[in-house]
């Protein structure tokens, strides 16, 4: 066993299926990615705000590829602000917020920074500290948790024609 792993380590594809039901997120495709610290979640808005003394961000998601139609709106505490280098090296400040996470029948807290991914293939980058002690990765495999056959429908909407 490696240092860190409990025995309940999760092996999980380049890309999976996962919920962040605090988010009124039931489901969104995430490339799992161990070259990204820290994981990120698609917001077309980002609006931050105060409640009292506390920071708070409002935001909404498109959480499902090429679907602009699908819109969750969401509103969470703000733990933190940091700079984020992209993979294309741009620096951006990003609000981060703490939420569960749920995959492959488990659930636990994970740190998400947001930005516009709008242009990018997946909604949502599940980074390293996420899975540290957790999962390995296969990077050659994909959806090792299960496969969705009709997202949409997990939103209220059917597939639009000709998909």
């Amino acid at each position: 066993m490696i240092p860190g792993e409990t025995s309940e380590t999760l092996l999980l594809g380049w890309r999976e299926w996962i919920a962040l039901p605090e988010l009124g997120l039931t489901l969104v495709k995430a490339k799992v990615d161990t070259g990204a610290r820290t994981s990120t979640l698609h917001a077309f808005y980002v609006d931050g705000f105060h409640r009292g003394r506390q920071s708070y961000v409002r935001f909404g998601v498109h959480p499902l590829q090429k679907r602009t139609d699908v819109v969750i709106h969401g509103e969470a505490l703000v733990i933190d602000q940091r700079r984020v280098t992209d993979s294309g090296g741009h620096r951006e400040d990003r609000y981060v917020i703490r939420t569960r996470v749920v995959l492959a029948g488990g659930e636990w807290p994970i740190e998400i920074t947001l930005t516009n991914r709008e242009t990018m293939r997946f909604r949502m980058l599940l980074g390293r500290t996420a899975l540290a002690g957790r999962a390995q990765v296969d990077p050659a495999r994909s959806f090792l948790t299960g496969r969705v056959a009709r997202p949409s429908e997990r939103y209220g909407q059917k597939a639009p024609l000709g998909r």
